[in-house]
């Protein structure tokens, strides 16, 4: 896959580039996507830690107590607690709130520099945790964690998109996701590992050992070349054409340079992207990437993967099999990730949306139902039986979300937003789907005291809904370049074809005239050739 082979990489009005699949883009790509090792490390391993009593005994005393006095409370309400949540939780608020500096810095200072800011902030904040004495100092460490993340998830996907060849873009931006599930099955792994240790430090070493990907990606990013986009939007024109080279493999890349000059000229005529993602022509992306990200949560992964430890010992696992299990599910989730970057560029996006869509509802409802008949508010261990099938329908559920709503969420905004609203499409992306993973990590707990096995109906119900919408509102986006998308999809679908009308836009006085006189409204996006 390294060593060559030729991709065309598309221009405006469909001119094929001449772009090999060189080394540099394959170690690059990998090189990058460790930011979501980072991330997949920091979801796995809190439901683990927070499952382990000596950690419960420290920062959470109440839960302690509640988890070993099986009289106190309900066994769906023994980890239900705020401050538990927030240990989880803080992560993703302070993601969100990093991911408006993100934008500003993947803009101004560059995809490959915002990936080693992200790293930065992870070994911080990996330190603060490993070394924490009290729960303000362990808060503390999951925000410094969560400003790589939001920093993390800005470049990287745009990275990812950028230095690809057209033909294998969905695979390799599926990179990312898949480096997040690896992530979450290596902090399974550990937490199986360290849960074992005596002396009560653990917690400690599982918390530790998030330093591995943070160093990995810390020194990826001194090494990785940025991005051609970046670098001539950024006016390093020369140096732009020297990486562009170095990327394709081939001399002949003079037609492509000049586009992504053009492309990055006709960018900076757009004084407020924000502002742009609000106009008529812009809605229907923008629509989609909102309505992915929520839907993307609301299928109750994260629920899942947060809390899978904590989940299992809830219906009845001892801890060594809660913590087995949540071993399984991760290594389910790797291997179902690698069957998305197989065939998503082959069946389309569609059918792998469509398809999961069936597969989650069933295995949902299933799971409601068995809990409800054999796990009650007292009850004592499920049979071996049940157990084992309860982890088999899990499996079935997050192998159907991992070659699915997991890559496609992310993956579907990052190649449909225009070059001119590219940036600020990115950042309302990662704001709304760390906003909705924030949600659902601060509020599981306590929904599963309140819902009880019904917790799964009322995930089942969103899968449904969102079935329903990539049914009717989602187009499908497969080998389509970046560039034709106005034309090849928005314009042919039945219901957003209507606000491609831009006499509509021109009416408001959005002072992008030149971009109109230039046919480059929802146009040329380097990103498509790349």
């Amino acid at each position: 896959m390294a060593g060559g082979g030729f991709a065309t990489a598309s221009g405006a009005g469909g001119t094929q580039f001449e772009a090999k699949i060189t080394p540099i883009v394959i170690i690059s790509c990998i090189m990058a996507a460790t930011g979501g090792l980072m991330f997949g490390y920091d979801v796995g391993v809190s439901g683990g830690v927070t499952s382990m009593d000596d950690f419960l005994k420290k920062f959470f005393p109440v839960v302690s107590r509640r988890t070993r006095d099986q009289g106190i409370n309900s066994n769906y309400c023994r980890y239900d607690n705020q401050g538990l949540q927030l240990f989880t939780s803080s992560l993703y608020l302070a993601g969100l709130t990093a991911t408006f500096f993100a934008s500003y810095t993947t803009r101004r200072l560059g995809r490959r520099l915002t990936m080693l800011i992200a790293g930065v902030f992870f070994i911080i904040g990996v330190i603060f945790n490993a070394a924490a004495q009290d729960l303000a100092m362990l808060i503390i460490g999951r925000i410094l964690l969560g400003c790589g993340v939001g920093f993390a998830n800005q470049a990287v996907p745009l990275f990812l998109s950028e230095i690809a060849p057209t033909r294998i873009r969905g695979g390799l931006n599926i990179l990312f996701q898949l480096n997040v599930t690896i992530g979450i099955l290596f902090a399974n792994l550990v937490n199986y590992g360290t849960a074992k240790i005596k002396g009560g430090w653990g917690w400690r070493l599982s918390l530790g050992l998030a330093g591995i990907p943070a160093l990995l990606l810390t020194v990826g990013a001194l090494f990785v070349v940025d991005t051609p986009n970046s670098l001539i939007e950024r006016g390093h024109l020369d140096e732009g054409k020297a990486v562009l080279r170095r990327i394709r493999g081939t001399d002949n890349i003079e037609p492509e340079y000049l586009e992504l000059v053009e492309a990055s000229r006709v960018a900076k005529q757009v004084k407020h992207p924000f502002r742009n993602l609000l106009m008529r022509r812009n809605r229907p992306q923008l629509v989609i990437a909102v309505a992915l990200q929520i839907f993307q949560q609301f299928t109750g992964i994260n629920a899942i993967m947060f809390y899978a430890p904590v989940l299992f010992n809830t219906v009845g696992f001892g801890n060594d099999a809660s913590l087995y299990s949540a071993v399984i599910t991760g290594a389910v989730n790797v291997v179902s990730t690698a069957v998305s970057i197989y065939s998503v560029d082959k069946l389309g996006r569609r059918v792998l949306l469509l398809e999961a869509g069936v597969q989650m509802f069933l295995s949902q409802v299933i799971m409601a139902v068995i809990l409800g008949i054999k796990v009650t508010d007292h009850s004592e261990n499920l049979s071996k039986g049940y157990a084992i099938f309860v982890v088999v329908m899990i499996c079935t559920f997050v192998s159907a979300f991992a070659w699915s709503w997991g890559p496609l969420g992310w993956l579907i905004p990052s190649e449909t937003f225009p070059l001119e609203t590219r940036s600020a499409g990115q950042s309302v992306t990662v704001c709304v789907n760390l906003l909705f993973t924030f949600v659902i990590a601060q509020a599981f707990l306590s929904m599963l005291c309140h819902f009880k096995y019904g917790i799964f109906l009322f995930f089942s119900g969103w899968v449904f809904i969102m079935s329903l919408f990539v049914l009717f509102l989602l187009p499908e986006t497969k080998n389509v370049p970046i560039e034709e998308m106005t034309e090849r999809v928005w314009k042919q679908h039945w219901l957003w074809k209507r606000f491609m009308d831009h006499s509509l836009d021109e009416e408001n006085g959005d002072g992008e005239e030149n971009i109109k006189k230039n046919g480059h409204v929802n146009g040329f996006d380097p990103n498509s050739q790349l």
